[in-house]
C-alpha cells in the first residue's frame, strides 16, 4: 500500500439519474471546494468533454472514480475482475411498478400467474434494464408466493425505440404483452401518457426484500487503487456525501428541485416516485442488513446469468473508509459551522 503516490489531477464522479447525495453535493459545488485547495479537479462523468470515457460508469475501470449508481453494474464489474470497494449503500424507495393495460382488471400480485411479461433486451454490455424487469416480475410473483416460471416471459426487442421503458410500453399498447415493470420518475411521466393502470405496486409491500432491484440497495464503490494509495481522498470524498445527505434533510424543497435536474423529470414525475421524506434516506452506510439484501441481489443476478463470477458481497465491503468519513464530517462541522449555518450535522 502506497500513501505517497501522487496525488491525482482529476477525481471523477458518476451518478444515476436518481436521488444521491453525490448528486446533492455536485449540485451545492461541495466536491470541487473540498479539492480545490489540493488542486484537484472534480469532474462529472456524465458533465464531461468527449476525453472522458463513458462506458466506465458501468465498468469502473477508470481508477480515480467515484460511482453512486445501480447494483447491476457495480456487481457485473467486480464480477468480472474490476478491483472496485464497495464503501457505502443507500435504499431509497424509487416507486417500483408493475403496470398493465387500460381495463384490464388486473390487480394484486397473484394476478400474474400465467401473464405475458415483458422482458426488454438491449444490445449493450451489461442490460441493467433487462436485470431490472426479471428482478421487479421476481420479486412481485414472490410476494404472492409464485415464480417467474408461473407466468410467461417475452422478449422485447428495445433497439428501435428511444426513451426509458418505451419498448415495453409499445408492446403492451399493441397487446403483445400483459404487464410491464417500471420504476422512477421518468417511467411515471411514461406510464401515464400510455395511459397504463397500476396491478401491482411494489413499495407497498411489506417485505422489503421483494422491492430489492437495480437501486435497493443502490452501492458507491470505488477502485481499490484510489483506495491504497489515497485512503485520505476517498475519506473526503465520502465526508462531503455525508454532508450533503445531512443538508438534504433540512431542505426538502431544494432536494425536489435537485430531483427534478438529476431525474430529468417534472415535479409530477418527481411526487409520484418519491414518497414524502426521501430528502431524510440519503445517507449510505454498510449496516448488515444492507451487505444481506445486496448479497441477495448478488445471487439472483448470477442465477440469471448476468454475472460470469459470483461476488463474495461481505469481501467486496470496506467498512473502514466511511467510519473514518463519518469521523471526518463531525469534525468538519465542528471546525467550520460558518459553512452549515442551519445545525451540526448528524453523519
Amino acid at each position: 500500500m502506497s500513501h505517497t503516490a501522487a496525488l491525482p489531477d482529476t477525481l471523477w464522479f458518476t451518478r444515476c439519474p436518481v436521488p444521491t447525495a453525490t448528486g446533492i453535493a455536485a449540485d451545492r459545488h461541495w466536491l470541487n471546494e473540498e479539492f480545490a485547495p489540493d488542486g484537484i479537479a472534480v469532474r462529472s462523468l456524465q458533465d464531461a468533454a468527449p476525453d472522458a470515457d463513458r462506458a466506465t460508469h458501468y465498468t469502473h475501470a477508470l481508477p480515480g472514480l467515484f460511482r453512486e449508481g445501480g447494483n447491476v453494474p457495480a456487481l457485473w464489474a467486480r464480477s468480472r475482475g474490476e478491483a472496485t470497494r464497495l464503501i457505502g449503500l443507500t435504499w431509497i424507495e424509487e416507486r417500483q411498478v408493475v403496470l398493465v393495460a387500460p381495463g384490464a382488471g388486473i390487480r394484486g400480485a397473484h394476478a400474474l400467474r400465467g401473464l405475458r411479461l415483458a422482458v426488454p433486451s438491449h444490445a449493450i454490455a451489461i442490460d441493467f434494464w433487462r436485470a431490472m424487469a426479471l428482478r421487479g416480475f421476481e420479486g412481485a410473483l414472490a410476494s404472492a408466493g409464485l415464480e417467474l416460471g408461473d407466468a410467461a416471459l417475452v422478449d422485447v426487442p428495445a433497439h428501435a425505440h428511444e426513451g426509458q421503458w418505451a419498448a415495453e410500453l409499445d408492446a403492451l399498447r399493441r397487446g403483445d404483452v400483459d404487464a410491464v415493470y417500471v420504476k422512477g420518475a421518468v417511467a411515471v411521466e411514461a406510464a401515464r401518457r400510455a395511459g397504463a393502470e397500476v396491478a401491482v405496486e411494489l413499495d407497498e409491500l411489506p417485505d422489503r426484500r421483494f422491492r430489492v432491484n437495480n437501486g435497493t440497495p443502490r452501492p458507491i464503490t470505488v477502485h481499490q487503487r484510489l483506495l491504497d494509495d489515497h485512503p485520505d481522498l476517498v475519506d473526503r470524498f465520502l465526508a462531503v456525501l455525508l454532508r450533503a445527505a445531512d443538508w438534504a434533510t433540512r431542505h426538502p424543497v431544494d432536494v425536489d428541485r435537485i430531483l427534478g435536474a438529476e431525474t430529468g423529470a417534472g415535479a409530477d414525475g418527481v411526487a409520484g416516485a418519491y414518497r414524502p421524506g426521501t430528502h431524510l434516506t440519503l445517507h449510505p452506510t454498510l449496516a448488515a442488513e444492507r451487505l444481506a439484501l445486496l448479497a441477495e441481489q448478488e445471487a439472483a443476478l448470477r442465477a440469471h446469468g448476468f454475472l460470469p463470477e459470483r461476488v463474495d458481497v461481505d469481501a467486496w465491503a470496506d467498512l473502514e473508509p466511511l467510519s473514518r468519513a463519518a469521523g471526518r464530517a463531525g469534525l468538519h462541522s465542528a471546525l467550520s459551522p460558518a459553512r452549515e449555518p442551519e445545525g451540526p450535522l448528524s453523519a
